[in-house]
């Protein structure tokens, strides 16, 4: 973890407000923190894509892997282990179990990804909604096509697998005409990229749309973002969970930027 990153934490465990929702004053960051992110139920898919994050940590091959976003800070050249990618870039259980509880309760009618790497967060999302669609972009050809397999052997069918950069498969989703109930962003962690994204995302947002970010503080550049995103007039509720960011645009509610510990 870099200086910046820890800095970042401890700031974040002094101000962050407790997890159960004490000393939050907005009654909507209220009720999203004690039913979904206190929500500890746990589905009986996980147990099917935790299997297939163990089987990946253990695979020896090595993939080619073409990056088009920032490229991993902890992961250099161009042949790497799949164990090594999927133990750096796959979201951890617990923020697995987050994304399918928001994914239940703000899915519909469509379900967003920016990167899907292997998939871990891809399948988490449409296991919990697989009545929406779930369109997940990625980068690596190579990548790719070990999420399909992942995919069929978990015998996912609402997931559709877009392989190229973000600039070039935007449109077509943009082209769907559906405002996405939930958006994961992940994958490039510049900031420029990233709030460009972000631009093009709330430009088919609505009122109901959840946007999640994950790694906004893996480095300054991400948490220059992070900072201009809740600043943005458009924005009207975040919160900051430090690992990730939700964003909110609801109509009619007071700007509020909330730190809670989860």
């Amino acid at each position: 973890m870099e200086l910046f990153t820890v800095a970042k934490y401890i700031q974040y465990f002094l101000f962050s407000h407790h997890r159960k929702g004490h000393g939050i004053h907005s009654p909507f960051v209220f009720d999203l923190v004690t039913r979904i992110l206190m929500n500890k139920s746990v589905p009986d898919f996980v147990q099917r894509i935790e299997s297939l994050r163990e089987k990946l940590k253990s695979a020896p091959e090595y993939l080619a892997v073409e990056d088009l976003g920032s490229g991993s800070s902890r992961l250099h050249g161009t042949k790497r282990k799949i164990s090594d990618i999927v133990k750096v870039s796959a979201v951890p259980r617990k923020y697995g179990l987050l994304l399918s509880h928001i994914a239940e309760v703000s899915g519909s009618p469509m379900i967003l990804e920016f990167g899907a790497s292997f998939g871990i967060s891809t399948m988490y999302m449409a296991l919990a909604r697989p009545d929406v669609p779930v369109y997940t972009m990625e980068g690596s050809p190579e990548i790719c096509s070990v999420a399909e397999k992942n995919f069929s052997e978990a015998g996912i069918r609402n997931i559709k697998l877009m392989q190229g950069s973000f600039d070039s498969l935007l449109p077509s989703v943009k082209g769907l005409k559906i405002s996405p109930g939930l958006v994961f962003i992940d994958g490039d962690h510049r900031k420029e990229p990233l709030l460009r994204y972000f631009s093009e995302v709330a430009e088919i947002s609505g009122n109901e749309t959840v946007v999640i970010i994950d790694d906004i503080y893996s480095g300054k550049e991400m948490a220059d973002a992070w900072k201009a995103i809740k600043n943005r007039p458009d924005v009207t509720v975040t919160v900051d969970i430090f690992r990730m960011g939700l964003v909110f645009f609801r109509k009619g509610i007071a700007k509020t930027n909330c730190v809670v510990r989860h």
